[in-house]
C-alpha cells in the first residue's frame, strides 16, 4: 500500500509536500516575523512557567465562555494544554506521511505553533527545516535532505520513535507542573498520534482518504508501543443515520464534563 503522490514543485523538498496540503491544516515551513502568538517549541520547553501562563490564560477563556460555573475544576485547563501540545508534533508528523510519505523532523527545536488570539489554541503549525525521512520511490530522495528507509514499516517506526521523544521531552517538562498521572499523560500522548492520523485522512475530504488516514493509524499504531498505552482504537460502528462510520475510544478523558451543562465525549473511558 502506498500513498506516495507526485511532489510537482520546482523547489522539491518538504515545501512541496506542504504545497500539496488541504488548505484546512494550516501547515508551513516557517514562523511570520510579522505575525505575533507564534511559540517554539524548544523555547516553551525550556521554560516551563510559560506551560503555566498559557494554561492559566486558558483557564480564563474557559470562566469567560462559561461564566456559570463557581469555578473551572484545575483538570481541565491542565488536560487541554497536554492534548494542544502533543497535537503540534503528531499533527505535524501525520500530515506529512499521509500527504507525501515523508517524515519530518519532530524535535522541540524543528517545530513551532501560533496560539490563536481568541480561543488560545494552536491554529497553525510550523515545521521549521526541510530534512525528513521518505521511501527510495520518493521523487525527492536524493534531496540534501532525504534519508531513504526501505519500506513504508520502516517510516511509520520513524514517526513514531520521533513523536514519542518529543512527547516524552513534554511529559518530563509539563508533568512535574500538574496533578496528571503520567500514565494520564501517555494515554493522552496516545490519543493525540492516533487522532492526528485519523485527522490526517479526514482532511482529505473523501471516505477512501480517510480509510487511508485509518490505515496509517494501523501502521504507525500496530501494536501498544510503551510508553504509549494501546494500539490504534480505530473501529467502524454505525452512526445514527443507520451507516457505518469510524470513530474511537479515548485512552485519556479531557475533563470537559466538568464544565456546565457538558457531559463525557464519544468514547470516553468514563463511560466505556
Amino acid at each position: 500500500m502506498s500513498h506516495l503522490r507526485t511532489l510537482a514543485s520546482p523547489e522539491g523538498g518538504l515545501r512541496a509536500s506542504l504545497s500539496r496540503m488541504p488548505e484546512d491544516a494550516r501547515l508551513r515551513l516557517d514562523v511570520p516575523a510579522d505575525e505575533p502568538g507564534w511559540v517554539r517549541c524548544g523555547d516553551l520547553l525550556g521554560e516551563p512557567d510559560r506551560l503555566v501562563r498559557w494554561r492559566e490564560r486558558l483557564a480564563r477563556w474557559l470562566a469567560e465562555t462559561y461564566p456559570e460555573a463557581a469555578r473551572i475544576p484545575e483538570r481541565t485547563p491542565a488536560k487541554w494544554i497536554v492534548s494542544w501540545y502533543l497535537h503540534v508534533p503528531a499533527f505535524a508528523g501525520a500530515m506529512l506521511l499521509h500527504h507525501g510519505r515523508r517524515v519530518p523532523s519532530l524535535a522541540p527545536s524543528a517545530l513551532a505553533f501560533h496560539i490563536g488570539a481568541d480561543r488560545p489554541h494552536p491554529d497553525s503549525v510550523a515545521v521549521l527545516g526541510d530534512g525528513f525521512h521518505c521511501l527510495p520511490t520518493d521523487p525527492d530522495s536524493a534531496h540534501p535532505g532525504a534519508v531513504v528507509v526501505p519500506d513504508e514499516r520502516t517510516l511509520a517506526t520513524v514517526l513514531r520513535g520521533r513523536f514519542v521523544a518529543h512527547a516524552s521531552r513534554f511529559i518530563d517538562v509539563y508533568g512535574p507542573l500538574t496533578r496528571l498521572g503520567r500514565r494520564q499523560l501517555w494515554a493522552a500522548a496516545t490519543d493525540a498520534l492516533d487522532n492526528a492520523l485519523w485527522s490526517a485522512g479526514r482532511l482529505g475530504g473523501t471516505p477512501e482518504s480517510e480509510c487511508a488516514g485509518v490505515a496509517d493509524a494501523a501502521l504507525v499504531l500496530e501494536a501498544r508501543f510503551p510508553p504509549l498505552t494501546s494500539p490504534s482504537k480505530l473501529t467502524q460502528a454505525m452512526g445514527a443515520d443507520g451507516r457505518r462510520e469510524w470513530m474511537r475510544n479515548r485512552e485519556s478523558c479531557c475533563y470537559n464534563y466538568l464544565l456546565p451543562a457538558e457531559s463525557e465525549c464519544v468514547g470516553c473511558p468514563r463511560v466505556r
